[in-house]
């Protein structure tokens, strides 16, 4: 008993002077909030936003108002997004001085998991964005591809498929986050086996306009003359296994080269923050 009438208590004092609209048992509010007070969602899979949809949604908003409120959560200076993030732009946009939200007691893995499910379940991550979440479910949260693909609703292979995207050179994922080329054209050319040869052969596709077919007899024709000009060093299945699952711990690009007695590995970055990452992965400490 003590307990709810303490949370009644924090309620109110978390939302003073401002109009709740709803509360129910899963101790979900929902509240007209100052836009001054949300913060992006540090896990926002998506980072390709359309300019043409922005621009309706601010249209639709100016005519109608915020229809769906967005979902948030609580943090010690205000509010943190969770989902929702085109009507949140749109709202800033439009210089909106307040905007409905759901606020919702939420971890960080489950604010997670409801941005991605969202954003799939619209049809709006590019191929790159979802690897990346679902990366990040296995390196932030020890989340394995089985538990990711359950929770998602996908098969364990299609997950799989995902992360592999990672392996490909950064410029090659470039292309596919600007829509320039397919997950289906960039699967295949993850059977090239250098970067500069996927790299080139991503060029050729797109300047061509390749469908995936015409992208599989490309790669194939690349493969059989690279191995007539020279000799290819035999595969290591074992390393290239080893390697992706580096990869999906990491969540960047990781390459094994093996000698008779000794080798290296080498690990991609893109940011001192995305070093730092990875860094925290390696040695399991937190800044």
């Amino acid at each position: 008993m003590t307990e709810k009438k303490a949370l009644g208590r924090g309620l109110s004092a978390l939302i003073p002077q401002r109009e709740v609209l709803f509360v129910n048992k899963s101790s979900e509010t929902i509240a007209h909030i100052p836009l001054s007070e949300v913060k992006a969602n540090k896990y926002q899979p998506r980072a390709e936003f359309s300019k043409e949809k922005l621009n309706d949604l601010v249209n639709s908003i100016k005519e109608k108002g915020v229809i769906q409120p967005v979902l948030v959560r609580r943090t010690i200076d205000g509010y943190e997004l969770i989902a929702g993030e085109r009507r949140l732009r749109a709202a800033v946009m439009l210089n909106l001085e307040n905007i409905p939200a759901i606020i919702k007691d939420v971890n960080d893995v489950d604010m997670l998991e409801i941005a991605l499910i969202e954003n799939i379940q619209r049809e709006e991550l590019n191929p790159i964005e979802e690897a990346k979440a679902f990366a990040r479910l296995t390196t932030e949260f020890n989340f394995t591809q089985d538990k990711i693909a359950q929770t998602m609703g996908k098969d364990k292979s299609t997950v799989s498929n995902a992360i592999r995207l990672l392996g490909l050179p950064q410029k090659v994922q470039e292309q596919i986050l600007k829509g320039a080329i397919t997950a289906g054209h960039a699967r295949v050319l993850l059977g090239l086996p250098t970067e500069n040869e996927q790299y080139r052969a991503c060029n050729i596709v797109i300047k061509k306009g390749l469908s995936v077919r015409a992208t599989e007899r490309l790669v194939e024709r690349r493969r059989v003359e690279s191995g007539t000009q020279k000799k290819f060093v035999k595969r290591d299945h074992n390393l290239e296994n080893i390697a992706t699952e580096m990869q999906q711990v990491l969540g960047t690009r990781v390459k094994i080269f093996h000698g008779k007695k000794r080798g290296t590995i080498q690990i991609e970055y893109y940011s001192v923050d995305d070093l730092n990452r990875v860094l925290q992965i390696i040695t399991g400490k937190k800044s």
